[in-house]
């Protein structure tokens, strides 16, 4: 950690507490960043307390700095006064969690029915001299039906993907987190599809399952175009305003087609949220939460866009 440098007070414990932060696998850039920007903030306003005035004062500056923003940065300053207490100052400061309250998530796109059958029609026919010819269904499909985030999707290497035993494995995903997901008969297929094409293509040893023309893994920014192009070329308007149809949208409604076949079922969603945490890699239930206070009209509203199941592409059973 000596290649961090730290210049407040607290320099030895920054450098300490990132120490064990690495040792435990916790390597991301992020935590850094927000730690060192703590520490630039104590030696310009000469901070010498790990105390509640100067550690919301900080948290304050630094939400004036960039509003809007997710709250999940709060957690390291957090993290790190927990550290602290542990570690020789029994009297330093733990951010209190409801500084999260007041951030606020954007609503999301609810795709409907008809806009999925419609989207993954025009997936299949698309005419376009790259690999996400044959990749979009499979691409896309996989997002829906496991809920993946795009980058989850697109980090995918050909070991993770096991079509024999019928499971992806999702490694090192946000927060460091991994899981094992199963896959039904349907999806088998369609990446089987998609995985021949690809080694006809490529090869046996290409870079990542999803892969460019030049065999690179995708990048994010053409996994949007390629969204766009193929919504385009359904037919599906976009709206003038407001919320968007995107790849993430998919990841949406994985999770509120679950909850709303739940809750069809007659299930105790308070008991089935565990499950649907943990398949889709949160870190704690308030982030799955969301997906079910996200709208005032959700629960009036989405059950007949969900009703008969997941499109296209089914969903992958789990309970």
């Amino acid at each position: 950690m000596g290649r961090f440098e730290f210049t407040s007070v607290f320099s030895p414990e920054l450098r300490l507490f990132l120490a064990f932060k690495e040792s435990m696998g916790c390597n991301g850039a992020s935590r850094i960043y927000y730690l060192r920007s703590f520490d630039a903030y104590c030696t310009e306003h000469n901070v010498r307390s790990f105390d509640r005035e100067a550690i919301e004062s900080w948290v304050r500056f630094k939400k004036s700095s960039q509003p809007g923003s997710s709250p999940s940065w709060m957690s390291y300053i957090r993290d790190l006064g927990r550290w602290m207490r542990t570690h020789e100052n029994p009297d330093a400061y733990v951010l209190a969690e409801s500084w999260k309250s007041e951030f606020y998530r954007p609503h999301p796109y609810l795709l409907s029915r008809k806009e999925i059958d419609a989207f993954f029609g025009s997936a299949a026919d698309l005419q376009i001299a790259s690999p996400w010819r044959w990749q979009s269904v499979a691409f896309f499909g996989l997002m829906q039906s496991c809920g993946l985030r795009t980058c989850e999707a697109r980090r995918l290497q050909l070991q993770d993907v096991d079509l024999t035993a019928g499971f992806i494995d999702v490694l090192w995903s946000k927060g460091n987190r991994s899981r094992r997901l199963p896959l039904n008969d349907q999806l088998i297929d369609v990446l089987a599809d998609c995985d021949r094409i690809s080694r006809q293509q490529f090869g046996q040893h290409r870079s990542a399952f999803f892969v460019s023309l030049t065999a690179a893994p995708v990048d994010p920014a053409t996994t949007g175009v390629m969204f766009n192009r193929i919504w385009n070329q359904a037919g599906l308007p976009l709206p003038l305003g407001g919320k968007q149809p995107h790849p993430y949208s998919f990841r949406h409604h994985f999770a509120y087609a679950n909850i709303e076949r739940w809750m069809a079922e007659g299930r105790d969603i308070n008991a089935m949220m565990p499950y649907l945490s943990r398949y889709m890699g949160h870190a704690t239930l308030d982030s799955t939460f969301y997906y079910i206070h996200t709208s005032p009209d959700f629960m009036d509203g989405y059950a007949t866009l969900v009703k008969e199941g997941q499109g296209m592409i089914p969903e992958v059973g789990f309970a």
